[in-house]
């Protein structure tokens, strides 16, 4: 199987700093390509269209699902719809760079590796974590971007995607920003030299 025919499923609880670490890997290995999902919540202030998220209203999201436009969608803390524009990764595909990465929630990672193998393609899936669950609290309290009722949804489905670590092919605590990115680099390059 060549590299072209590899996804990297990057999934971890709301406020561990998947975003974060993504960046800095991005910094240090400018050929990592991730892409960018779509959701129908609100930006949060600093957040860019078409570089953080693909900013959509509910209309223009059930369209694109409706014509196949997604590899996978969720209904995420049960507020907001998000999904993998299917198009940009098939793309990414095609050529034979690194493979693409997919920062995911857990019920778009458990669709992307159920169809995985009728769409020809191989997954390493990495779950980032908290090194404890008041750490967890602390990160999404000083993000100070939810209310107490989006904090209360988002720490209860942080319980149940802590809970389905064991699923994933490899877990890399975010202990530090950089020693998380140098796992996750390591975790990819690995997987490279598998195939």
């Amino acid at each position: 199987m060549s590299h072209s025919r590899r996804l990297i499923i990057l999934t971890g609880p709301t406020a561990v700093g998947k975003g974060t670490v993504e960046a800095a890997l991005r910094a240090k290995h400018p050929e990592i390509w991730v892409s960018v999902s779509a959701t129908t919540r609100a930006p949060r202030p600093g957040e860019e269209n078409g570089k953080d998220y693909i900013f959509l209203s509910n209309d223009s999201f059930n369209q694109m699902k409706e014509a196949g436009d997604f590899l996978e969608t969720a209904v995420v803390h049960g507020m907001a719809q998000y999904g993998t524009p299917l198009q940009p990764v098939l793309d990414h595909l095609t050529n034979d760079a690194l493979p693409p990465v997919l920062e995911i929630d857990l019920q778009g990672a458990r669709r992307v590796k159920k169809h995985a193998a009728e769409l020809g393609l191989e997954i390493l899936s990495i779950f980032l974590a908290p090194p404890s669950f008041d750490d967890l609290i602390s990160r999404l309290s000083e993000r100070g971007t939810e209310s107490e009722e989006q904090k209360k949804a988002r720490l209860q489905t942080a319980r149940t995607e802590l809970a389905a670590q064991d699923e994933f092919d490899c877990v890399i605590v975010n202990q530090t920003v950089d020693s998380a990115a140098d796992e996750l680099w390591d975790a990819i390059a690995s997987g490279i030299e598998t195939i």
